[in-house]
C-alpha cells in the first residue's frame, strides 16, 4: 500500500503499520521539513514544471501497477484535477482519504462552535474544500480524521468515517523531564505562524520578560528535525497552537518527551479524548496568564511530563494506531 502525498503523518503510519506486518511505503511528493520521514520523495519542488509533471505521471503508472491500496491525505491525491481516482477505481484499487486540518475545516462550521479563533489557510476557502470534498467522495467511500474536532466538516461527505490518532515510535523516545531551575527554556514551533497564533505566544512572552520572569525562549522555525528534537529536550515547556482547539505531531513529540504541553483544547472536545490528556490549555486570550501560573509551578512540571509520556503511550503508539488501521483496510 501507499501513503501520499506529504507531512510527518504517512511517514509515521507506514512504519507502524510495516512494524505489523503490512508492506507499506510513504511517498512525499516535495522536499521540505516534514519529509524526512518518508520512503520515497519525488522532489518535484526542485524540478521545473514540465519535469515535474512528467516525474508525477510515470510515478502515477508505476505506483498503479505496484500497490492495492492508496491512501491519501491532506485532500490531495496524485493530480490536482483527480482525475487519478477513476483510473485507480477502474483497475480495482482500494482507496482511502485522511484528513488532516484545513484542507476540511470549514471557517463557518468551526465558529458556530463557539471557537471565535479558529482560523483556516487561504488557499483553503470554503468553496474550495467543498468542492475537492465531492470530488474525493464520489470515488471513495472511507475517510480517517485524527480526532473529533473535524468530524462535523466530513460528515455530510462520506459514507464511513473512522477516528484514528496520529502515530508515533515511542520506543526509541528517551523522556527528559523537566525540574525546577533557574532560567528555563520554553519553546514554540510553528508550522504556519497565524494558524497557530504565533503572534500571541511572542505577546505573550515579551510581557512576561518585561515583568521580570527568567526564562529562555526559543522560537523553532525552518530548522532540521534533529536540532527541533535536541532544543525539545531542553526544554521546560513547549507551546503548540492556541486558536484550532485540538492537538497534533508537536504536542504529541514534545509529551512523548516528557514536557508540559500548552495547547488550546475546546472544551466541548477535551471529553472526546481518551481520558488522562494533560495538555494545559491556552487560546490567545489566556496564553500569557496561562503560561504565567505554569511558570510558577515549577514542582508540578514533572507531573505533567510523566502523565503526557503516558498517554502517548496508551493513545499514539504505532502499536495502538495500527491495531485501529489495519480493520479499517480491510473494510476497503
Amino acid at each position: 500500500m501507499l501513503l501520499s502525498p506529504h507531512g510527518i503523518g504517512i511517514g509515521t503510519l507506514a512504519q507502524a503499520l510495516r512494524a505489523h506486518g503490512v508492506d507499506a511505503t510513504a511517498c512525499s511528493y516535495s522536499r521540505d521539513v516534514y519529509s524526512y520521514l518518508s520512503d520515497i520523495c519525488l522532489k518535484l519542488n526542485e524540478h521545473p514544471y514540465k519535469e515535474r509533471e512528467a516525474i508525477r505521471k510515470a510515478f502515477f503508472h508505476e505506483a498503479m501497477n505496484k500497490y492495492d491500496i492508496f491512501h491519501f491525505h491532506f485532500g490531495e491525491t496524485f493530480f490536482t484535477d483527480k482525475s487519478d481516482l477513476k483510473l485507480l477505481k477502474d483497475r480495482g484499487k482500494k482507496l482511502i482519504v485522511h484528513h488532516n486540518g484545513s484542507d476540511a475545516r470549514l471557517l463557518s462550521v468551526a465558529r458556530s462552535f463557539h471557537n471565535p479563533y479558529v482560523l483556516v489557510k487561504q488557499n483553503w476557502p470554503e468553496e474550495r474544500v467543498h468542492a475537492n470534498m465531492r470530488l474525493l467522495s464520489a470515488y471513495i467511500g472511507h475517510a480517517i480524521i485524527n480526532d473529533n474536532e473535524l468530524m462535523p466538516y466530513v460528515k455530510p461527505y462520506y459514507q464511513h468515517i473512522h477516528v484514528v490518532p496520529y502515530a508515533i515510535n515511542v520506543r526509541p523516545i528517551v523522556p527528559h523531564y523537566p525540574s525546577p531551575e533557574a532560567k528555563p527554556l520554553i519553546v514554540h514551533a510553528p508550522s504556519h505562524r497565524e494558524i497557530k497564533g504565533t503572534e500571541y505566544v511572542l505577546a505573550a512572552i515579551d510581557r512576561l520578560k518585561r515583568k521580570g520572569y527568567p526564562f529562555r525562549f526559543k522560537l523553532l522555525e525552518n530548522l532540521p528535525h534533529h536540532q527541533v528534537v535536541h532544543l525539545y529536550k531542553q526544554a521546560a515547556i513547549v507551546i503548540d497552537q492556541l486558536r484550532i482547539g485540538t492537538y497534533a505531531n508537536l504536542s504529541i513529540e514534545a509529551m512523548a518527551m516528557g514536557k508540559p504541553v500548552i495547547c488550546y483544547i475546546r472544551d466541548d472536545l477535551r471529553g472526546t479524548f481518551p481520558r488522562g490528556l494533560p495538555i494545559v490549555s491556552a487560546n490567545p486570550d489566556t496564553i500569557f496568564e496561562v503560561l504565567k501560573d505554569l511558570l510558577n509551578r515549577p514542582s508540578d512540571w514533572r507531573k505533567l511530563g510523566e502523565e503526557g509520556r503516558s498517554y502517548v503511550e496508551q493513545t499514539h503508539s504505532y502499536e495502538k494506531v495500527a491495531q485501529k488501521l489495519i480493520p479499517i483496510y480491510e473494510q476497503l
